[in-house]
């Protein structure tokens, strides 16, 4: 019968005769044949099926085989033994080659012929040798594909216990040589499909054999990171990811990351070729793995690897885009690359340029998964154009690009950001290692103590979250100027863009230390305050004077240049300034101007001059209930010492100091927030039991003042305001000096804010000279911080006729209740009713501690800008002011106070800030309002308050216009150069100190420490640690520019 067979297949008859004829054959297996018969038989169909010319012939050998098998078993199981199969798989078959696929399914098929036989189990056992070697030959991806078709469907024939585990590290590493060299898709096709079912196989062994997935993962990982560039592992081998359990990814990744043994070459080369996985069209969870990976870099603080992978990879990435397959993937890796890469904007200004290119195609093709792709893409880009503005260049063609897609708001872009960092990133993949460094989540960046600095630290952050000041220092043009106004902007630019907790500010320390101030001793920071901006307001006089002395040279500002100039530059002050770009930044942003009023009460002749001032100083009221009232301290009052730096005003509009003296002066208490200071009270009255020494007469002005338990009042900083400018009787050893009378006399002195400033600094007089001690003292009465503050300005010019319409004829030895009634006007009250500004509380300067010369500074503060609520502020201060009669203002509740309780009530889930120090934490105005009243030594000392319905004068940089991405201003090219390379400085020390963490943990137990001072203790205290953080041997500080 075999000749037969073999003669019809090798004829020239006509196909269908031949299958006939087949057909036959098939069927007379059916009857009995002896074992020669059926050994030639299978010979013949054996090399039909190896060796044969055409596919009818394979087909023939096929068929007649599986039917003679099948009908004699015996005899096939005698035939297709075992050294029959070691034959074809170490020998080949004739001509044909051991590797041939031809081979492998020719043993496929033979055991599924004996399967039930007895002797299969040898072959299995046969199988389970030879499948190991074959593997660790490198088999092409074809033969692999047919060894994993014959693997799935006989398990058996799979290596068993140690044996298991070397068969899949062997076969991940076959997997690395596959390489498909064809373009063609029908061939890449083929090869992703033969790829897939190896890695199927990967994964029926590894649920089969849990104990196998470790070390074939640790197999791949060797593969990826080998440093041998002239073996590329192959991109196949992300076909594995997808079959790894994500709940070992937090495992794996401790693993690697933290193992010493794993070279910072090797896990660069893994991770890079991790990042080309994405290229693989069907794996799934790729971006996941390397999302991970880069975090547990970061997590250890390995920033090199991380630099060196991002900016080598990030082009690839964003080219992945372009391929619909692989394009969530390699979005999710792209936004974590450049989201975490916040120290330099190198990686993100490397596909700038191929932006706006992808951008079109997709909007172009009109589909709704380009769409919605488009969506999370721009998202991605306002969120690195926020954070690296200054590039109006670059950024403009991307913003007419996307200008159709929603933009994400201020608040969700600083959330991504915050979230996203290297330095933001949990370590709890490295558990012994302490906590990272880096910022804060509030995104803030605190101010290293330098020792008993905490004075400068929260003033310099008060001033830094003054969104306009900060804006318009970031703004100047300062190059080859070595000013205190380039030292500012200098640390502001760091406060705002470094990657570092902390920043120590010792450059600027130095330049703006007053002269008086001993080192590493604690200080005023309203002192500090007045003498910073009054240092920053003369030097601007000097370099206006020295420009206009050499229009053609550009200022070069060195010490000795300003020295000579100076002389000119006090010409500028003897002129009062009325045109905004004649001020100075201080006087645009700080300076505000007050009016003193003085009447002779003899001869009715009046005297006035108008001083400028950067902030206004405000006594506390005396109270009934105080016992032993404390003189202020002269040295804590706004009086010309120092160079008149210490006075309340910008030096050089007046020499004369504003000097208020609460033990002579009258004053109001009023808890009315819209109370207009300086109108005529209805009601004046002495009060018998308060005394003041070497004083016989006050007359006081007091108002339904709230009256806490035990009779104590609590006073707002409205009450201190009105206070403040509350007409005063000078009488007693302070009495005026009239020229006309050419005598001193009984005086009137009224004080009035002719122009407001647009950010109001009120500094609390809280430190007291106590004359019976003959000792500094300390106020700690609580002050009521309104959120919202109204102003009364009068700008009227005409104050002559003010006095002639009060008619005042005071008797000293009969002061009654009725004497406001001689002090009311004659004339319309109207006209006495001064504009109300609303001012917002921007920051709060606090005080913890019991005298001057000790205890902490620190300060809450909030972003406000001149636009925010300015409209609707406005129209509510100008209808109060014309709808508010006298009535009201002494005994009923104000409209303002329930705008203020509104605007709080919204305030509190607005974002404050703490600034301790290196210690910024979020906070609510709730915190701020109840310090006091929880830490009774924890007092507000100076107050920033931001004007409403204004820009000021930033107009001009429209943050839509592309040139403010962020609202700030773009940084000069040396700015940017310095902080990216200290960024990247930073980055490095945090990998060298993990390093040296580790090592120490290796040798030592791990402890934990807590972080952070309890709930129900004060927010910090003083000294070179100050504030929870810096100082110390170990502090980033130590090395910054």
């Amino acid at each position: 019968m075999d000749k037969i067979l073999e003669g019809l297949v090798c004829s020239s008859h006509p196909l269908p005769l031949k299958r006939v004829i087949v057909r036959k054959v098939v069927e007379s297996a059916e009857h009995w044949l002896d074992e020669a018969q059926c050994e030639a038989m299978f010979d013949l169909t054996t090399r039909l099926i190896l060796e044969g010319q055409d596919p009818f012939q394979r087909q023939v050998g096929h068929q007649v085989l599986e039917a003679y098998a099948r009908y004699h078993r015996p005899e096939f199981e005698s035939f297709f033994n075992k050294t029959f199969v070691l034959g074809l798989l170490q020998q080949g078959y004739n001509s044909l080659d051991r590797k041939d696929v031809a081979i492998l399914d020719y043993i496929h098929n033979g055991l599924k012929l004996i399967m039930s036989c007895p002797s299969v189990l040898d072959l299995f056992s046969l199988l389970q040798v030879e499948v190991l070697r074959m593997v660790c030959e490198r088999p092409e991806p074809q033969l692999c594909a047919r060894l994993s078709d014959l693997l799935t469907d006989f398990v058996q024939c799979i290596p068993k216990g140690k044996l298991s585990i070397t068969f899949c590290q062997q076969l991940v590493r076959t997997i690395g040589h596959f390489q498909c060299v064809s373009t063609q898709e029908k061939e890449l096709r083929e090869y992703v499909s033969q790829v897939t079912k190896v890695s199927n196989l990967l994964q029926n062994i590894w649920k089969a054999e849990p104990s196998t997935l470790l070390p074939s993962l640790q197999e791949v990982f060797a593969s990826i990171s080998s440093t041998d560039m002239s073996c590329e592992p192959s991109v196949a081998l992300a076909s594995l990811v997808q079959h790894i359990p994500l709940q070992m990814i937090t495992v794996l990744i401790k693993s690697l990351t933290t193992d010493p043994n794993v070279k910072d070459a090797s896990m660069t080369q893994a991770l890079c070729r991790m990042i080309d996985w994405l290229s693989w069209p069907l794996a799934q969870h790729v971006d996941t793995w390397v999302i991970a990976l880069l975090k547990g870099l970061a997590a250890v603080q390995k920033f090199t690897i991380l630099i060196d992978v991002t900016l080598l990879k990030i082009e690839l990435v964003f080219n992945r885009l372009w391929f619909p397959l692989v394009r969530p993937g390699a979005l999710a890796v792209l936004a974590h690359m450049l989201l975490s890469f916040q120290h330099s904007p190198e990686a993100f200004h490397l596909i700038v340029p191929h932006i706006v290119n992808l951008v079109h195609s997709f909007k172009s093709d009109g589909l709704p998964s380009s769409t919605a792709f488009l969506v999370q893409l721009t998202e991605l880009i306002h969120c690195m154009m926020y954070h690296y503005s200054g590039f109006p260049d670059l950024y403009e063609p991307i913003l007419e690009a996307v200008k159709d897609f929603p933009k994400p708001s201020e608040e969700k872009i600083k959330l991504i950001l915050s979230q996203s960092a290297w330095t933001s990133q949990p370590n709890a993949l490295a558990s012994c290692l302490s906590r990272l460094s880096g910022k804060s989540e509030t995104g803030k960046t605190g101010l290293i103590n330098l020792g008993n600095t905490c004075y400068m630290n929260s003033v310099i952050q008060a001033l830094f979250m003054a969104t306009d000041f900060r804006r318009q220092v970031l703004s100047l043009n300062l190059n080859g100027c070595n000013s205190l106004m380039k030292k500012l902007q200098h640390l502001f630019a760091f406060l705002a863009h470094t990657q570092r907790e902390a920043y120590a500010p010792r450059i600027f320390f130095e330049a703006s230390r007053p002269p008086w101030f001993t080192p590493r001793s604690q200080q005023d920071c309203s002192e500090y305050l007045r003498f910073l901006l009054d240092r920053l307001h003369e030097e601007e006089k000097i370099l206006r004077a020295q420009s206009s002395h050499k229009p053609s040279e550009s200022p070069t500002c060195s010490e000795a240049s300003l020295q000579d100039i100076a002389s000119k530059a006090a010409t500028l002050t003897e002129t009062p300034r009325t045109n905004d770009s004649e001020k100075t930044l201080i006087e645009r942003m700080f300076g505000g101007k007050l009016r003193t009023h003085i009447c002779c009460l003899n001869c009715r002749s009046t005297s006035q001059k108008v001083e400028a001032f950067t902030d206004l100083s405000l006594a506390f009221c005396p109270s009934s209930s105080t016992e032993d009232l404390s003189l202020q301290d002269p040295s804590s009052l706004p009086s010309a010492q120092e160079g008149d730096l210490m006075r309340a005003c910008v030096p050089g509009l007046s020499e004369e100091p504003i000097v208020y003296n609460p033990s002579t002066a009258a004053f109001v208490c009023d808890s009315v927030v819209n109370e207009t200071a300086g109108s005529p009270p209805d009601e004046f009255f002495c009060t018998d039991n308060t005394s003041v020494p070497n004083e016989s007469t006050k007359i006081l002005v007091n108002k339904d003042v709230p009256q806490k338990s035990g009779g104590e009042s609590t006073p707002s900083v409205t009450d201190l305001l009105n206070y403040f400018l509350a007409p005063e009787i000078l009488t007693g050893d302070n009495q005026y000096y009239c020229e006309n009378c050419a005598s001193l006399q009984n005086a009137e002195k009224t004080m009035q804010i002719t122009e407001e400033p647009e950010y109001l600094i009120l500094t609390l007089l809280r430190f007291s000279y106590d004359q019976k001690y003959h000792v500094r003292r300390k106020i700690l009465d609580n002050v009521s911080l309104p959120l919202v503050l109204e102003l009364p300005v009068k700008r009227t010019t005409s104050f002559s006729s003010l006095s002639e319409r009060l008619s005042v004829d005071v008797d000293f030895n009969d002061i009654s209740e009725n004497l406001a009634k001689k002090l009311k006007p004659s004339g319309t009250e109207e006209a006495f009713f001064p504009k109300l500004v609303p001012y917002l509380l921007s920051s709060v300067v606090v005080h913890s501690g019991i005298s001057s010369e000790s205890g902490h500074y620190y300060s809450y503060a909030r972003n406000i800008t001149g636009t925010e609520t300015s409209y609707q502020m406005s129209c509510q201060a100008e209808t109060l002011a014309l709808a508010t009669s006298q009535s009201n203002l002494l005994g009923r509740d104000s409209p303002t106070a329930f705008i203020e309780q509104d605007l709080e009530n919204k305030e509190m889930s607005k974002e404050w800030f703490l600034f301790n120090d290196s210690r910024v934490t979020f906070t609510s105005f709730q915190s701020v309002q109840k310090i006091t009243s929880r830490f009774p030594k924890d007092t507000a000392y100076v107050l920033l308050y931001k004007k409403q319905n204004s820009t000021s004068g930033l107009s001009d940089n429209n943050p839509n216009s592309g040139l403010w991405v962020n609202g700030d201003p773009p940084l000069q090219k040396e700015l940017m150069d310095a902080i990216t390379k200290d960024n990247k400085l930073y980055l490095q020390e945090q990998e060298l100190n993990a390093r040296a963490r580790a090592l120490q943990a290796a040798s030592a137990s791990c402890s934990f420490r807590p972080n952070g001072f309890d709930d129900n203790d004060p927010p910090g205290s003083c000294g070179p640690t100050g504030g929870g953080g810096g100082g110390g041997f170990n502090t980033v500080g130590r090395l910054v520019f």
